[in-house]
């Protein structure tokens, strides 16, 4: 099972205060509901690819509506050919439409009638069912952060992002292929709307996995900063030793001022040392780190200075 698919199986566990409850079902029925017309009366569909979320919703208009509904399985023939679940409305359709303020002649609304929505318990139900109908988020031991929740509608994608927005989520909004996304890319923030629509255990387990991640990436951090910090240290020595051997070879140590030469004489003597235990070993020392890098840089100019002539 998929991190989002947990996800969405605790939530659809969850016991919901009845007068939010319609907020949820308010949600899963815009965003997966679907109108057909029999015997001259509306047909509600509600489907979904998650048997948890099909008997949610089977359960929710049960719960508020007494109508007669079914739950059906399709087989999907085409891609992955999963199972597909339907919550058919077989009579009252129209009713429970008008009641939930979705229905707008013969079409769903596209936007949310923000009167159902008066109360924060209200605005986190219909985020939830939101995320049940449409969303998807990443596992978070994978290489990047990202939860998403899709609308058909732009101003429905408008609502949702200024919902999640109420709560300082950072939410932004992109158009993608047939319709629109609201979407998180901060793992804090990812961590908060979890726990804001009622998912406890996958957000411990989302912040469990991502500190250990976190941790994990600041070390390889740190190990990688020591490791160029050696690597410089160690090519920043070698150029040394290459002056040094170049000026004994063309005009000879003795050449240099008593102070580098000494310098010299314990850099070649000692090439894989830092500067400060460089500075113990100078003979006449210890000398202070900057002092030695000073007089290395002197060392440094006097080969230069010879390469040239």
């Amino acid at each position: 099972m998929s991190y989002a698919s947990e996800v969405k199986k605790e939530l659809t566990m969850l016991e919901v205060h009845f007068g939010n409850a319609k907020a949820e079902l308010m949600a899963l029925i815009r965003m997966n509901g679907s109108l057909g017309i029999y015997n001259h009366k509306f047909v509600l569909n509600v489907q979904t690819e998650n048997p948890a979320i099909a008997r949610r919703i089977y359960k929710l208009l049960k719960q508020f509506y007494d109508i007669d509904s079914e739950l059906l399985v399709r087989r999907k023939m085409k891609l992955k050919k999963n199972n597909l679940y339907i919550v058919r409305l077989k009579t009252g359709s129209d009713y429970v439409l008008k009641d939930l303020d979705i229905l707008d002649g013969f079409q769903i609304k596209e936007t949310v009638p923000l009167k159902f929505l008066d109360d924060d318990a209200k605005v986190r139900s219909y985020l939830r069912g939101a995320f049940l109908a449409a969303g998807s988020v990443n596992n978070p031991e994978t290489s990047r952060y990202h939860l998403e929740i899709y609308s058909l509608y732009e101003d429905h994608n408008n609502t949702i992002c200024e919902m999640m927005n109420r709560y300082g989520l950072n939410a932004r909004k992109t158009e993608r292929r047939s319709g629109y996304i609201t979407y998180l890319k901060e793992a804090e923030k990812i961590a908060d709307f979890l726990s804001l629509i009622g998912a406890t255990n996958s957000m411990l387990k989302f912040e469990d996995i991502r500190i250990v991640r976190d941790m994990r990436n600041s070390v390889n951090r740190i190990v990688n900063c020591e490791t160029a910090n050696m690597n410089k240290v160690a090519d920043a020595a070698r150029k040394q030793i290459e002056n040094i051997d170049y000026i004994e070879r063309t005009v000879g140590l003795s050449k240099l001022p008593d102070k580098l030469q000494a310098v010299a004489q314990a850099r070649k003597a000692h090439p894989e040392v830092s500067l400060k235990e460089l500075g113990e070993l100078v003979a006449g020392g210890p000398i202070s780190k900057s002092g030695v890098n000073h007089r290395l840089r002197k060392i440094n100019e006097f080969a230069q200075k010879l390469q040239v002539n």
